[in-house]
């Protein structure tokens, strides 16, 4: 499809028989005309230089109009919120209570991999720690390869221990040196089944930190609920939940409790409501530029005139 940006430069088409009109007037009592009779195998040349002169004048207010090729609309759509996922791989996160088949960390795996197909537009990144924070997956748009780093992360690889405050700390400098500049705030969520057993930074205090950088974090606890049977008490009883409510107080986050797959997966709905991706799709239409074709064109034929004169000289 042929857009024109600057169609008005039409108005331009008239402007040099208005300049020629003017000047006749003006100097129509000084000079005299002779007519010059011509053959008729002149009339009939086909080099008149008025009418290549109009069409030179035509093709350069053509090429000053702009003419461009409009494309096919393509889907672009922008970097948004800035958002990281912490997960817990110590050796408790192997224990099978959420559902009765899966370990703790495979029914995390299975519903934040559907969380994390919900926030296309966002950049992403993947933090695991246990008795140390590494980092698994580097912020990126690439959503698909986020979910497979995490879906390919195995309990106790990152050590045994939970370190949750060294956690925190590790997000914080990994936002603040990959993160690209947006205007959302950056989010982390940080899952844990245990309370905080290694690492050098306290958990409060690493909030405190994250909360002056502009840092939220959302704490989500996991494992099955604490109960008192006849067999003793059953259920996570090393969940620090003070911490965890503690850490998301500070931040501007909240605290979750997941007992269950399903009530994980009714926690991550519900944190999409609270952060909206923030990247919708915007549309791009490809611009082809065009009037280098007529200028090229009056160029030549300019040049042309010019030799055709020299000759007839």
């Amino acid at each position: 499809m042929i857009h024109f940006a600057w169609p008005w430069m039409l108005l331009f088409i008239p402007l040099p028989w208005l300049v020629g009109h003017r000047s006749r007037q003006q100097t129509r009592e000084e000079v005299v005309f002779v007519p010059v009779p011509t053959t008729a195998k002149q009339s009939r040349s086909f080099i008149s230089p008025k009418r290549w002169t109009v069409l030179i004048w035509l093709l350069l207010v053509l090429a000053a109009m702009r003419p461009e090729w409009l494309g096919v609309p393509q889907p672009v759509r922008p970097e948004g919120r800035p958002l990281l996922l912490a997960v817990d791989l110590s050796g408790s996160m192997a224990t099978r209570d959420m559902d009765g088949q899966q370990t703790r960390l495979q029914v995390v795996q299975r519903v934040a991999g559907q969380f994390l197909s919900q926030r296309q537009g966002d950049q992403v990144g993947l933090i695991v720690f246990g008795t140390h924070p590494y980092l698994q997956a580097p912020m990126t748009l690439d959503l698909h390869t986020v979910t497979t780093m995490l879906n390919e992360s195995l309990v106790g690889e990152a050590g045994s221990q939970t370190a949750i405050g060294d956690a925190i700390g590790f997000a914080i400098r990994h936002m603040k040196e990959h993160a690209q500049t947006t205007h959302e705030r950056p989010v982390l969520i940080l899952l844990t089944d245990g309370g905080n057993d290694a690492g050098l930074m306290p958990p409060v205090d690493a909030a405190t930190i994250a909360a002056r950088e502009g840092l939220r974090i959302y704490t989500i606890g996991v494992g099955a609920a604490v109960h008192q049977g006849f067999f003793g008490t059953t259920g996570n009883t090393d969940l620090d939940e003070a911490s965890l409510k503690s850490i998301a107080a500070k931040t501007g986050g909240l605290y979750f409790r997941a007992t269950d797959a399903h009530a994980l997966q009714e926690i991550y709905k519900k944190i999409n409501q609270l952060e909206p991706v923030s990247g919708q799709t915007q549309w791009f239409r490809p611009r082809t530029e065009m009037f280098l074709w007529p200028l090229a064109l009056a160029w030549v034929l300019w040049m042309y005139l010019i030799l055709w004169r020299r000759q007839r000289a």
